[in-house]
């Protein structure tokens, strides 16, 4: 057998080190990165808040006022939007000559100082004029004015502050193309009567520590891939030499079994890595001697099992020539039609029917079951129907007939087997008959143009349960035209799949299915409703049926 060539072990065991140290070190700094973010974001945005609020009370507060009044024309509009051309050329002329002004020099001035001793991005005042927000800005010493619009979204998205004034601007964090990462806060700031007029605002660049953050994640990374692979490089090293490596030795050991004459093949390896492939070593080595005392043993044991079998298949025909199977029985009594047949769970079975002429008037039939299945219930069933049919020879009563019967399978029956009988001995001139049924099914009976039905009375007891019983009998009468049928539990206890039962119910609907059918086609109609019922599940007891059409008087 040629060794066919697929990924080793240690191909997989390297690529699954690396799948797992990317994963890892991906998973470790993307945690490491969101943590240092988190940590920062919290810090930055507190200290740009007290910075917010540092502002708000640390600028000359009538300044600010006081240029509040002298701005109010200049910045009547909210949204550049709101201006047309001329309107925008005015704005920007007023706002040039504000920036003059001795108030907005002072307010300037002290933006700028905090700005430059805090070393932010910016500084600067926001106006609340009315009840909206106006783009009324103090300039944090770029030179620039402010235009209309700069804060548009800012304004929008933060209109609830026009209702809560007091709450001011909390930390929050943008990222721009124009400005990079900013984090912001605003602090309102208050006149004399204590309402809010103005917000001073501080932005602190995080564009630094960002890349910090980002360079550490990296190195991070970086360093942790490089570690890992050096340890796994070391590891895959030992991998192959203890794992890989005695693992190939059995593989060639177990491939070269089949093809080697001399069968020792796993017993010249050596393998000492004191883990559980030198277990494995010796569970191959001791499979390898066990596999020789297989194939002596089965050699044998195949041998005996065909033996077995063949004389199982003596038996069962043996069984089969046993029971009558020629039909119809008598040719030469014509007053009665009768069928019957017995399948097997196994090869050989415990139920058994028989029917014989007790003398030229009298008619004896049996169906009966034995308990257990295969070759004891088999013995045990040539010895009962022998019993039966010969004490029935002799005459007497059903009930004499079972209770002879059954004091002699009590006799030595260690097994503890037993049998369900029904017997009935019939006038086959009058219809007239005596049966008894130790312990077995319920015959089913149809009168002439009626529908079978189960007939229902007191069992006794099972034959060869006990010494000494006597055995209940009833008699009965056929009417020319009636049909009597018996059978084992194998018909009613027939099991599909599903675990459910054939039962007395569908028995009766197969009989019913076409009453007025010869005998042999009535119990081929049953069995057929068996067979489709139960489906592929497998046999689990002998059916053995018996049915007699009765025609005269």
């Amino acid at each position: 057998m040629k060794k066919v060539k697929k990924l080793s072990l240690g191909f997989k065991t390297v690529i699954s080190i690396l799948i797992m140290v990317v994963l890892l070190s991906a998973i470790e700094g993307s945690i490491a990165k969101i943590i240092f973010d988190k940590t920062i974001n919290a810090e930055y945005e507190k200290n740009v808040t007290n910075l917010a609020e540092t502002v708000s009370v640390a600028i000359t507060r009538n300044a600010a006022l006081r240029l509040k009044e002298k701005v109010a024309d200049i910045f009547a509009v909210s949204y550049k939007k709101d201006m047309d051309d001329a309107g925008y050329e005015a704005y920007i002329s007023n706002f040039s000559a504000l920036l003059e002004d001795p108030d907005y020099k002072e307010l300037l001035y002290q933006l700028d100082t905090i700005r430059i001793k805090n070393d932010v991005e910016s500084v600067y005042l926001i106006y609340v004029d009315a009840d909206v927000l106006k783009t009324i800005y103090i300039a944090d010493g770029s030179g620039d004015p402010c235009v209309p619009g700069d804060f548009d979204d800012l304004y929008e998205s933060n209109m609830f502050i026009l209702d809560n004034p007091d709450t001011g601007f909390p930390a929050y964090i943008t990222n721009t193309q124009e400005y990079g990462w900013l984090v912001s806060a605003g602090a309102p700031i208050y006149d004399d009567d204590g309402n809010v007029f103005a917000y001073s605002f501080v932005d602190i660049s995080m564009n630094d520590v960002k890349a910090i953050v980002a360079a550490f994640a990296a190195i991070l990374l970086g360093t942790t891939v490089i570690i890992v692979l050096v340890f796994s490089l070391i590891y895959i090293h030992f991998i192959r030499r203890t794992v890989v490596k005695p693992i190939n030795s059995l593989s060639d050991a177990a491939l070269s079994y089949t093809e080697s004459e001399n069968k020792n093949v796993f017993e010249k390896l050596e393998i000492h890595t004191g883990d559980e492939i030198e277990n494995l070593s010796d569970a191959m080595k001791q499979m390898e001697k066990d596999i020789e005392t297989y194939i002596n043993d089965i050699t044998s044991i195949t041998a005996e099992k065909e033996r077995i079998g063949a004389e199982l298949n003596v038996a069962t025909q043996i069984q089969a020539d046993m029971l009558p199977r020629i039909f119809p029985p008598f040719p030469d009594i014509d007053s009665f039609d009768l069928y019957a047949s017995m399948d097997p769970a196994k090869e050989v079975g415990g139920d058994f029917y028989d029917f014989f002429m007790v003398d030229n008037d009298h008619l004896g039939l049996v169906v009966a079951d034995v308990s257990g299945k295969g070759v004891p219930a088999a013995l045990f069933m040539v010895i009962a129907k022998t019993l039966i049919k010969n004490r029935a020879i002799t005459g007497g009563t059903p009930s004499e007939i079972l209770s002879y019967a059954n004091e002699q399978l009590c006799e030595g029956n260690e097994a503890e087997l037993f049998v369900t009988v029904w017997l009935a001995i019939l006038d086959i001139r009058t219809g007239k008959g005596i049966a008894a049924n130790a312990g077995h099914e319920h015959p089913a009976l149809r009168r002439a143009d009626g529908s079978f039905e189960l007939v229902v009375y007191k069992h006794s007891p099972a034959v060869a349960t006990m010494e000494g019983m006597r055995f209940r009998e009833h008699e009965f009468e056929l009417h020319p035209g009636d049909t009597l049928m018996c059978y084992t539990d194998g018909v009613t206890e027939a099991t599909n799949k599903n675990d459910e039962l054939f039962g007395n119910d569908r028995l009766l609907a197969a009989l019913n299915k076409d009453p007025d059918a010869n005998v042999e086609d009535i119990i081929k109609n049953v069995k057929n409703d068996i067979d489709a019922f139960v489906g592929d599940a497998p046999q689990f007891d002998d059916i053995t049926m018996l049915c007699l059409k009765y025609k005269s008087e």
